[in-house]
C-alpha cells in the first residue's frame, strides 16, 4: 500500500504502526486482516480495546489493573497479606501469577529508579510500599507485613532500586529478601522460563538490615 491507500485505511496503518515491534507491513497486515475480519470481529476488538482503556483502574493498594478500588488478588482473602512481593511492571506481576508461584500478595512499583533518566524514588510506587509496611492500617486486612519479596529485574536499575528499598524499610523490622541469583544477570523476569522463576523464589535470601 506504502501510502496509496483511502485516508482512512492509512489512518489504520498508521496507528497499528505506533504499536511496539509493529513496523509499516506488519501494521498493512493487521489493517488488511481488519478489513476482512466480520463487522463482529472486527468491533469486538475495538470495544476490548475501549473496556481496557474506560473501565480498568490502578487498585489502591498494589497498583495492579482490576475493574474496581482493589484487584481481584487483593481480594482474595486465601492470599497471605504478611507477604509482599514487589515487582517493577504489572507484566511481572501477571508472569508470577500464571507460574502460580506466589501465595502472598504484590505491590507494583511502576518501574524502576533510573538516575541517569532521572527516575527517582518519587515517580514510583515506594511510598506506598513503604506505607504498607509502617502501619498496617495500610496493608490489606489491617495485616502487618512480615516480609517483603523484591522480584526486581537482575539489572544495574533493579539493583539500586532494590537497595534503596531494603534502606527504607529497614527501621520497620520487616524481613526484605531478593529472588535468587538463577536469574541471568541483566535479563528480564519476561524472558525467565517458570522453572527459574521457581528457584528464584525458592532461593531468595535476605537483603538488607531487616529481620533474619
Amino acid at each position: 500500500m506504502s501510502g496509496g491507500g483511502p485516508p482512512t485505511l492509512e489512518v489504520l496503518v498508521e496507528r497499528l504502526g505506533q504499536l511496539p515491534g509493529i513496523g509499516r507491513r506488519s501494521a498493512e497486515r493487521l489493517a488488511f486482516w481488519l478489513l476482512r475480519a466480520s463487522s463482529d470481529e472486527a468491533l469486538g476488538l475495538a470495544e476490548a480495546i475501549r473496556a481496557v482503556k474506560e473501565d480498568l483502574v490502578s487498585c489502591r493498594i498494589c497498583g495492579h489493573l482490576g475493574e474496581s478500588d482493589l484487584c481481584s488478588i487483593c481480594t482474595d482473602e486465601r492470599r497471605d497479606a504478611g507477604l509482599i512481593l514487589v515487582v517493577e511492571e504489572i507484566k511481572d506481576l501477571v508472569r508470577f501469577e500464571a507460574a502460580g508461584l506466589h501465595r502472598g500478595v504484590y505491590h507494583v512499583l511502576g518501574g524502576a529508579m533510573d538516575p541517569l533518566s532521572g527516575v527517582g524514588p518519587e515517580h514510583l510506587g515506594i511510598d506506598g510500599l513503604i506505607r504498607r509496611c509502617r502501619d498496617p492500617k495500610n496493608n490489606l486486612r489491617a495485616e502487618p507485613v512480615r516480609e517483603v519479596v523484591l522480584g526486581l529485574n537482575p539489572t544495574l536499575d533493579g539493583d539500586t532500586t532494590a537497595l534503596h528499598l531494603a534502606a527504607q524499610m529497614e527501621p520497620f523490622g520487616v524481613q526484605v529478601t531478593r529472588l535468587a541469583r538463577g536469574l541471568p544477570s541483566g535479563g528480564t523476569l519476561e524472558q525467565a522460563s517458570v522453572s527459574v522463576l521457581a528457584d528464584a523464589m525458592d532461593e531468595r535470601r535476605p537483603l538488607g538490615g531487616g529481620t533474619a
